[in-house]
């Protein structure tokens, strides 16, 4: 392809920035919105905990909800304590469904970090409610996704939510203004036999 000369550079992003004006200038709604982070592939927490991360850096205050994780720490819990004011961080698994092995006590966890869920969505002072590993409780049947539809279907008009976990059930899905599916391409765990490792898993 030919190389393009500096003015035919500038022309076409006059062109673009033109182009991206007017396309924002046609935006006008804010709303609280429902984000979902799913598939295979590793980030979907980590992507999700930058937005908290973001949230916090305007003054947002922040609530997090870690459905499954819990049983071992973490070091974004040990940044987030740092800012009581501002987030509410809240590991409620007791590990994963293999370890537990227990599916009544499953349920009953699950229930116990969904109903701080709906206390936080339900507190107009949290602008950002994290629903972490959510979708893999709904995989599991450990909640009815009925019930976690109509909560956020109902929730106030500007409170953002976000859902993670693999198998995001197709109701939330459709119901969502945004969804990111995370494609696995390679991971180390698999391929290379790199066992969790603190600063990039927890």
């Amino acid at each position: 392809m030919k190389a393009r000369t500096d003015e035919e550079h500038k022309e076409k992003m006059v062109r673009l920035q033109a182009a991206q004006e007017r396309k924002i200038a046609g935006k006008t709604v804010e709303k609280g919105l429902i984000v979902v982070h799913t598939g295979t592939g590793k980030g979907k927490t980590s992507a999700a905990l930058g937005m908290v991360i973001r949230a916090i850096g305007h003054g947002m205050k922040v609530g997090v909800i870690q459905f499954v994780k819990g049983a071992m720490g973490s070091g974004e819990k040990v940044v987030f304590d740092q800012f009581p004011e501002l987030v509410e961080f809240k590991p409620m698994g007791e590990g994963f469904t293999w370890d537990t092995q227990d599916r009544s006590r499953d349920i009953e966890v699950a229930r116990a970090g969904w109903d701080e869920v709906k206390r936080m969505i339900a507190d107009p002072t949290y602008k950002l409610v994290l629903a972490d590993e959510l979708n893999i409780v709904l995989r599991y049947g450990y909640l009815p996704v009925e019930e976690v539809i109509e909560v956020l279907r109902t929730k106030p008009p500007m409170t953002h939510v976000i859902v993670t976990g693999r198998n995001a059930p197709q109701p939330l899905i459709d119901m969502a203004d945004l969804v990111t599916d995370m494609t696995l391409v390679k991971h180390p765990f698999r391929d290379q036999n790199v066992r969790a490792q603190p600063g990039i898993e927890y």
